[in-house]
């Protein structure tokens, strides 16, 4: 059975009171429809870009929001267009499994690593034989995690372990994510994919435990920045063997780095938050969580137009005429759109009363 080695340090324990401190205040201040939609894309984008950055990435931060919003091809990067595609389409995938509360599953896991590596939400098996994290400089071994076969049972014990303490409610959610991440890339369940697979996994615990700050923070930036401090957290035993320590060794490290990280990037969405409330914007944000991120996007093109055609719809969102009108039918019938026009061939929608409040609300009427 997984028990993980650690102490709570003054340092980590400063850190999870900061961290609440900014839960608390971005829970009570306002957040307006028009920013939180804002924000939530903008923390996605941050995300897929640091997160594919350290696993070697070469496209810079306005470059991934050109690939993800389909406005430019980068010759000779179709490998790194690829990646921060299916990047995106995890955590997109991970934000829809907050909804859905519940028990963390090996097949979720699985899942968000299939689409981390080809876009796909196909559940993909673990690795069939050994694995080994080299120096990029010397190719010096750095890492040899356990032998394939011990796999499947060390997963199956970290997740049991993360659920157990989710139910438990005794250990404070922030060290859950930061032991998850560590003993995932631990067991180095994949050949490839692993780094950014824990990272998923990490904020996936945080905002089933109520940690999701509105989906607006990006941890990736932290690692990013603090790349070296990350790789050095990471390394808690003088072995590169799994065998030889570094299932038994003290974490305190590693969690006390990824505590810090949480409470830094909590502050910077506490200070925005606080920016938005000092001009008098209400908060919204309950509302908004019920729509999906195509909801969320067509928002934006009703903010700018009360009433919009299937045509001028499918264009901005970039989908077919045949996935627009199918997501519109749908949309109708949960109350989200209202039909404007029934004709076939003009057939356009407005927003229903109650998000087109939001928007008079906001000052986009």
């Amino acid at each position: 059975m997984f028990e993980p080695n650690f102490r709570i340090t003054p340092a980590i324990t400063k850190a999870l009171m900061d961290i609440e401190a900014s839960r608390q205040a971005v829970i009570d201040l306002p957040i307006s429809v028009e920013m939180l939609a804002s924000l939530r894309e903008t923390a996605k984008l941050l995300s897929t870009h640091y997160s594919t950055q350290i696993e070697g990435n070469r496209l810079t931060e306005e470059q991934v929001r050109e690939v993800i919003h389909g406005r430019a091809r980068f010759p000779n990067r179709e490998r790194d267009e690829q990646e921060v595609r299916c990047h995106y389409l995890a955590l997109e995938h991970m934000e829809r499994l907050t909804q859905a509360p519940g028990p963390i599953t090996e097949s979720q896991i699985q899942e968000l690593h299939g689409l981390v590596m080809s876009g796909c939400k196909t559940a993909t098996p673990y690795r069939d034989g050994q694995n080994v994290i080299r120096n990029s400089a010397d190719r010096a071994i750095v890492y040899m995690p356990p032998e394939a076969q011990d796999v499947p049972r060390l997963m199956a014990d970290m997740v049991a372990w993360i659920d157990r303490e989710r139910e438990r409610s005794e250990l404070p959610v922030p060290l859950i994510a930061a032991i998850a991440h560590y003993q995932f890339a631990t067991i180095h369940p994949y050949y490839d994919g692993n780094g950014r697979t824990a990272r998923l996994l990490a904020t996936l615990v945080l905002h089933l435990g109520g940690y999701g700050l509105k989906g607006i923070y990006s941890l990736d930036a932290y690692y990013a920045q603090n790349l070296e401090a990350y790789y050095q957290a990471l390394t808690v035993c003088p072995s590169h063997n799994y065998y030889m320590g570094r299932a038994e060794a003290e974490i305190t490290g590693f969690v006390e780095y990824f505590t810090l990280g949480v409470a830094e990037a909590f502050a910077k969405v506490r200070l925005k938050a606080q920016q938005a409330a000092s001009r008098g914007q209400t908060d919204q944000s309950s509302l908004l969580r019920s729509l999906t991120a195509r909801q969320r996007k067509a928002m934006t093109l009703f903010a700018q137009s009360r009433t919009i055609t299937t045509k001028e719809m499918a264009e901005q969102l970039k989908l077919s005429p045949r996935t627009i009108n199918a997501l519109c039918k749908e949309w109708v019938e949960e109350g989200f759109l209202e039909v404007e026009n029934p004709s076939r061939k003009a057939r356009s929608y407005r927003l229903a009363p109650a998000f087109e409040e939001l928007l008079v609300q906001n000052g986009n009427r």
